[in-house]
C-alpha cells in the first residue's frame, strides 16, 4: 500500500480519536450499524458486479437490473424506484442512486460506490422502521448520468422528488483516511458549440473554403486568453472534437466541428452566468473572424450546492462521535452537482487514491473496487442513515431543517 496516498499524518493502524457524548437515538444507529455490517459482502458484491460492467450516462441498463433484483430480494418495491413503508403517515426519506460510469476510463469516478452507498442507506432504514416500529416512507431513486445528464433536474420536474420531505446521498472522493467532507459544488454551465464552414481542397482552391477547425482554435484560444482575466475560484475548460474526421482527409477543411463542448463553473450560479457571457463573446469572436456560422446550445444552469447545515451538522455530530473527522479541505469542492431542489445533504467519503489520481482518472477507477474504499463507503452510509432517521423521528430537528432551507432559498436569490 505504499502507493497509496492519504494524509502523510495519517497512520493506517489508528482510527482518530472520538469525541465524547452520545449519538441521537443510538438505539436506531445501532440497528443501522447491526444491518449494514451484516450485508456487508452483499453491498461489496452489487458493487464490484456494477463496477465491472461500466455503462455510460443514461445507458445504466445493467447497473437498474442488478440493484432493482437486489432491492426486490430485500422486500422493496422497485420500479427503478425501490420503495418501502411502515406503518401509517410520517415522513418520506429520500436517497439518491447513481451508477453511470466515464467514456474509457469505467468507473472513474467511483459511482459504483455511490450506488451502493444509496442501497445501504435505503436498507438501513428500512431495518430501524421495522425494529423500532418507526412510521414513514424510504424511497430510493435511481438518478442516471450522474456526470453531465443533469438527471435530477429532470426527475424532478417530472415530479419524481414530489413526496421527498428531504433527499441524501454521498460519493467517493480522495482525502484524509477515516474522513468525510460536506464541502459545497460550484454551480455548472454546459454550452456545446458548432462551427459550419465550406469544405474546399487545401492544397487546389482554399480561398473556396471556409475552415471551421481555424474557427474551433480560434475559440480554444481566445478562451486560454480569458483564464487569465477570471478568478481562480472560476472553471471553464472544454473538448474539442470532429465530424468524420479521418487520417485521410486531413487535405481537406472540415466542413464542421460537432461535439465541441465548453463547461463553466464557479461558486455561484449569478457568477457561473456571468463567466459564461464572456465565454460566450470567445465563441462568437472566434466564428466572425474565421467567417464560419456559429450555433450555440446552453443548457440550464444547476446551481451550487449549499449543504443544509442543520442536516451537516447531525452528520458531523455522528462522525465524529462514532466514525472518524469531518474534513474541510478536501472532497470536491471545485466540482459540480445538481440538487438544490429540496432540504438534502451531498457528503463525500475518502478513499485511498495514487498520486494524480483522483475523480475522473483510472487510478480512481482501480481504486473504486478496494475493499479499504468499500469499508469507507459503509460507515459513510451508516452516518447517512442515522442523519435520515433523525428527519423521521424529530420533529423539531425536521422543523430546523426546512427553516435551513427556505433560508438558503433566500441567499440565492
Amino acid at each position: 500500500m505504499s502507493d497509496i496516498v492519504w494524509r502523510p499524518e495519517d497512520d493506517p493502524n489508528i482510527r482518530p480519536p472520538i469525541q465524547e457524548g452520545q449519538v441521537y437515538r443510538p438505539d436506531i444507529l445501532n440497528v443501522i450499524e447491526t444491518t449494514l455490517d451484516g450485508l456487508s459482502r452483499e453491498l461489496r458484491a452489487l458493487s464490484l458486479d456494477i463496477h465491472g460492467h461500466p455503462e455510460l450516462k443514461f445507458e445504466e441498463k445493467y447497473a437498474h437490473d442488478a440493484c432493482t433484483a437486489f432491492m426486490e430480494k430485500h422486500s422493496f418495491t422497485t420500479a427503478w424506484v425501490a420503495t418501502y413503508t411502515h406503518g401509517q403517515g410520517g415522513r418520506v426519506l429520500g436517497v439518491n442512486a447513481e451508477m453511470d460510469a466515464l467514456p474509457g476510463i469505467g468507473h472513474g469516478c467511483g459511482h459504483n460506490l455511490f450506488g451502493i452507498s444509496a442501497v445501504a442507506v435505503a436498507l438501513a432504514a428500512k431495518a430501524a422502521m421495522e425494529r423500532l416500529n418507526i412510521n414513514g416512507k424510504v424511497v430510493l431513486l435511481g438518478t442516471p448520468a450522474g456526470d453531465g445528464g443533469d438527471s435530477k433536474r429532470l426527475l424532478y420536474e417530472k415530479g419524481a422528488y414530489d413526496e421527498m420531505d428531504v433527499c441524501v446521498m454521498s460519493h467517493p472522493a480522495p482525502g484524509p483516511r477515516h474522513s468525510i467532507n460536506l464541502s459545497r459544488s460550484l454551480a455548472l454551465s454546459s454550452i456545446t458549440v458548432e462551427y459550419q464552414g465550406h469544405a474546399a481542397h487545401a492544397g487546389l482552391s482554399p480561398w473556396e473554403g471556409l475552415n471551421a477547425l481555424d474557427a474551433a482554435v480560434l475559440a480554444y484560444n481566445n478562451i486560454s486568453l480569458l483564464r487569465q482575466q477570471i478568478k481562480p475560484t472560476h472553471r471553464v475548460h472544454g473538448i474539442l472534437g470532429g465530424k468524420d474526421w479521418a487520417p485521410s482527409r486531413f487535405s481537406r477543411f472540415d466542413p464542421s466541428i460537432h461535439k465541441y463542448r465548453w463547461l463553466v463553473r464557479a461558486p455561484t450560479t449569478l457568477e457561473t452566468e456571468d463567466t459564461r457571457k464572456r465565454v460566450i463573446s470567445c465563441l462568437e469572436a472566434a466564428a466572425l473572424a474565421s467567417g464560419c456560422k456559429v450555433q450555440l446550445m446552453i443548457k440550464p444552469t444547476p446551481n451550487e450546492i449549499r449543504q443544509n447545515k442543520a442536516l451537516g451538522d447531525e452528520l458531523a455530530d455522528v462522525v465524529l462521535k462514532r466514525y472518524g473527522v469531518m474534513d474541510s479541505e478536501w472532497g470536491m469542492k471545485d466540482a459540480s452537482s445538481n440538487f438544490v431542489m429540496m432540504p438534502s445533504l451531498h457528503p463525500n467519503f475518502a478513499i485511498p487514491t495514487i498520486p494524480n489520481g483522483g475523480n475522473h482518472t483510472l487510478g480512481f477507477t482501480e481504486t473504486a473496487r478496494s475493499e479499504v474504499s468499500h469499508d469507507a463507503c459503509l460507515v459513510a452510509s451508516k452516518a447517512l442513515a442515522a442523519v435520515g432517521m433523525r428527519v423521521l423521528t424529530d420533529d423539531v430537528f425536521f422543523q430546523k431543517v426546512k427553516d435551513t432551507f427556505e433560508e438558503d432559498k433566500r441567499q440565492r436569490v
